[in-house]
């Protein structure tokens, strides 16, 4: 057998025994307690593996706390420095660990986050393990970084997302593989558009005539914003919010809109953006204005000849594994994204297999740890020895 499915196979009871204890965490975006608490875990594993690890904190925009940012590096023998990117939070409320606890059912896992991102994180952890056990480390330097906030779009983590991207020769990023086995080899990018639209409240049977309907211009908004899809190959407008007035016989002062603008090349991001910009400032209803605010915005990562190298050479190191390699394109974000765009050369999807991610039915094939935990060690190697 290939040593480093062998070595892989000799991680997986650690894995399992890892993993369940990681997804029995609350950890969601802003649960600051239970992403601390997941931090600790793998602080404690890293250190283990002798990593040397940092914490640091972060916050939103705002100053809100949100957790700690966990890095840990391990000096090689080389030259090449490998980021590999996961992230410690989840989409879940505080209480689904205890509802929703983690269990295993013909070959899969299942519970808050099993998938998204805990059996990925740990997939890095085990990969880096692989490759310590077998004396591999050609690496320069191989940093972990963990970040909690990536389910809300990293606002608190893109500093350090920025310099960890501009400093690593590659990033291997470990957002679990599709439910098919592909790897991910290019994300669109994602803005979240807030709209504020602001009116004049008036009685509706006595004097309307005195209002200025705030849900009227929010309503034409959307069907002018509806209309944007389809003008770019591949941008998407979603109205996924409207929240208007408040009773019927009172002409609507106020009303809040939350959009979702998606696409996969940056002009088109940039001219779907300033469109969406120019309908906000022109008013449909006299005497109401809106306000457009742009949060956490991600720009596409867009494959250039260096990611293209990278996806090819993880086809190479599968084949070797006896694994066939595939990859594919897909329209949801992450931190892949801002370290694309910080200059990293960039490959995703390098987790276990996993489905159903953000739903009580997320499940982690366990029987695809042990060869991708393979993959990703041998992946790590041979970029190291390039």
């Amino acid at each position: 057998m290939d040593p480093l499915l062998a070595t892989a196979g000799d991680r997986l009871g650690a894995y399992h025994e890892r993993l369940a204890r990681l997804v029995a965490v609350d950890s969601g975006s802003g649960q600051v307690d239970g992403l601390r608490e997941a931090a600790d875990l793998v602080q404690t594993w890293c250190l283990t593996a002798g990593f040397s690890v940092e914490r640091e904190p972060v916050a939103d925009p705002s100053g809100t706390p949100l957790g700690d940012v966990l890095i840990a590096r391990r000096r090689g023998r080389g030259q090449r420095r490998i980021l590999l990117a996961g992230h410690l939070d989840t989409v879940f409320p505080p209480g689904t660990a205890a509802t929703r606890p983690f269990r295993v059912h013909d070959g899969r896992a299942y519970g808050p986050g099993v998938s998204d991102d805990k059996g990925g994180l740990l997939a890095g952890l085990a990969a880096a393990e692989v490759l310590i056990g077998l004396g591999r480390e050609e690496y320069g330097e191989l940093v972990l970084v963990c970040t909690p906030d990536e389910e809300i779009g990293s606002p608190g983590s893109r500093p350090l997302l920025r310099t960890l991207g501009a400093e690593a020769d590659v990033a291997l990023c470990l957002e679990c593989a599709r439910d098919n086995g592909d790897l991910v080899s290019a994300r669109k990018g994602v803005a979240d558009l807030e709209i504020v639209v602001r009116g004049r409240a008036a009685h509706a049977g006595i004097e309307p005539e005195r209002g200025a309907n705030a849900l009227l211009a929010a309503a034409r908004l959307t069907v002018a914003l509806d209309a944007l899809n389809g003008r770019w190959p591949g941008v998407t407008v979603n109205v996924g919010v409207l929240d208007a007035g408040g009773r019927p016989n009172v002409v609507a002062d106020r009303a809040r809109m939350l959009v979702d603008l998606r696409a996969w090349h940056t002009g088109e991001y940039a001219s779907a953006l300033a469109e969406i910009r120019r309908l906000v400032a022109e008013p449909t209803v006299p005497g109401v204005r809106a306000e457009l605010a742009v949060h956490a915005p991600t720009p596409p990562w867009e494959p250039g000849p260096e990611d293209r190298w990278l996806t090819e050479l993880a086809g190479k190191v599968g084949a070797g594994l006896g694994l066939p390699v595939s990859h594919t394109a897909t329209g949801g974000c992450a931190d892949a994204n801002l370290l694309a765009a910080a200059g990293a050369t960039v490959l995703d999807g390098l987790g276990p297999v996993g489905g159903d991610d953000h739903s009580p039915a997320e499940w982690l094939d366990l029987d695809s740890v042990v060869p991708r935990v393979a993959l990703l060690a041998g992946l790590i190697d041979e970029v190291a020895r390039r």
